[in-house]
């Protein structure tokens, strides 16, 4: 099964609730008032367009109120976004991506060995 498509304004949501699921429509907007600052009534328009995409699914709890819990698992959306990205900026060719965060970014010795391992085991023989 493909994962729906995420938008970016969705990724908070889902992130808190694959943090610590299930949660109420309140906990989850409560969670992200620090952050984000939306209205509860946002985070409840975002989480019912979640489930209609089928991010989220829904349960009740002892109380009997509706809860959302992730119907997806994270590295599943994780690698669907990063193929979506690649081929929408690197045209689907992963040396430029590589080469650009390469470049780019400030690599401690440690985080280049484990590239360079990485690499390594998933370079074609």
């Amino acid at each position: 099964m493909t994962p729906p498509d995420i938008t970016e304004a969705e990724w908070p949501i889902m992130e808190t609730l694959w943090e610590n699921s299930p949660q109420t429509a309140s906990e989850v907007a409560k969670a992200l008032r620090p952050t984000m600052n939306w209205a509860e009534n946002t985070v409840r328009t975002m989480i019912t367009r979640l489930v209609e995409k089928g991010a989220l699914k829904t349960s009740t709890n002892a109380s009997g109120t509706k809860t959302f819990l992730p119907a997806v698992k994270r590295e599943a959306c994780v690698r669907a976004e990063s193929a979506s990205f690649l081929e929408r900026v690197f045209q689907g060719a992963a040396k430029p991506l590589l080469v650009h965060f390469a470049s780019n970014t400030k690599l401690t010795p440690e985080e280049v060995r484990e590239l360079k391992k990485l690499l390594d085991q998933n370079a074609i023989k």
